[in-house]
């Protein structure tokens, strides 16, 4: 089977160019976002549903949900994005679809990599080999918002707002990639890390995720409530 790599992290801290990265060195790539954004195309009840939360006024002039306009009135508002998740529908088996369908097509030397926001908090880790935590401080987060998106001052603090500290993710992530710095070096630290992690893998020497006893002690912890 695949090696999978689960790539997590907030809002402008380097994804991106770390799964961009990992591509480069032959990985399948698949983003939770693009497949959740399938979840409510027109003609889904997904699509229904979000409509009839938040208006007509959401939708584009293609006909698509306008994910812009959606944003600004979910990101800073638990309630409203709580509203969100739940109209989309189940996220969770379509992120679990596409990882069982690598590990059933796919050979043992292949890597593949899930991008995700939420990968830890939703439960995707439980179906990855590893979990990657990139993070970036907030000022440098700030600005990529600004620069890197148009966004406004205001616009960049409210999507910063909405985002998880990266400590409450540290102990469910088995690599943490601290994005503070040039490109060039998030590419170093990312190659050296993937290198590392393929040797283990290979030779059978991978130790289970630090994410499986996390979740268990979640899910646990939650019981017991």
């Amino acid at each position: 089977m695949p090696l999978i790599i689960g790539v997590t992290g907030s809002i402008a801290t380097g994804k991106s160019l770390v799964c961009q990265t990992l591509v480069d060195l032959g990985a399948i790539h698949s983003d939770a976002d693009k497949l959740v954004h399938r979840l409510y195309d027109p003609g889904t009840l997904g699509f229904d549903r979000i409509v009839k939360i938040f208006g007509p006024e959401i939708v584009g002039i293609d006909g698509y949900i306008n994910r812009k306009e959606l944003g600004g009135k979910v990101f800073g508002n638990p309630e409203a994005m709580s509203k969100l998740t739940e109209a989309i529908g189940n996220i969770g088996e379509a992120i679990e679809g596409t990882i069982q369908e690598w590990r059933k097509t796919l050979e043992d030397d292949a890597t593949c990599v899930l991008e995700a926001v939420n990968h830890v908090e939703a439960g995707y880790g439980q179906w990855t080999d590893v979990t990657w935590l990139i993070t970036s401080s907030e000022d440098t987060a700030r600005q990529r918002l600004i620069d890197r998106n148009n966004y406004t001052l205001e616009e960049a603090n409210q999507r910063l707002a909405s985002q998880r500290p990266w400590e409450s993710r540290v102990l469910a992530s088995d690599v943490t990639v601290h994005n503070d710095g040039s490109a060039e070096e998030l590419v170093t630290q990312v190659k050296y890390e993937y290198f590392n992690l393929r040797k283990l893998y290979e030779e059978n020497q991978l130790p289970p995720s630090k994410y499986y006893r996390w979740w268990e002690e979640r899910q646990a912890s939650k019981s017991a409530e």
